[in-house]
């Protein structure tokens, strides 16, 4: 494989999650109508699929773009410990933003870029419910940024 040519991983991880989608610049009325039922005040929870896309070389000793054990053990300290079973609204990801499965995407993927090689993750993908997925791919999120 040519030094220009990148092959691709995607991983798939699991984590179950609540949130109140809810926004302290709205009233409670633009509440309502910006997020419906998901702006409960007890709350919902999801069962997520965050979905993890890294592109590199392949090396040639290993045949890989990444490690997949070290990869995992990344992606299970940063993301799965930090969200599995929490609420969203307490994390300080999303002190100053609501914490929507948009925001969390972009979040997962801010994690992750601080710990990966640099240029490796391509992107994040989380899946919300069998019908809503969002999808992240950081062009425009500053280095360091949320």
């Amino acid at each position: 494989m040519s030094s220009a040519a990148r092959a691709y991983l995607g991983r798939r991880y699991a984590l179950s999650a609540s949130h109140r989608l809810h926004s302290e610049a709205l009233t409670a009325e633009e509440n309502e109508a910006a997020y419906g039922k998901c702006n409960n005040p007890h709350g919902h929870g999801h069962n997520y699929v965050v979905e993890v896309l890294v592109g590199g070389g392949v090396d040639a000793e290993t045949g890989m773009v990444i490690g997949l054990a070290w990869l995992d053990a990344v992606v299970k300290e940063r993301i799965v410990a930090r969200f599995d079973h929490h609420n969203l609204n307490c994390d300080a990801a999303f002190a100053a933003q609501v914490p929507t499965t948009e925001n969390l995407c972009r979040a997962v993927f801010a994690l992750l870029r601080d710990e990966l090689p640099a240029g490796q993750l391509e992107g994040v993908r989380v899946e919300e419910t069998e019908n809503n997925f969002f999808e992240f791919f950081g062009a425009s999120l500053p280095a360091g940024g949320r």
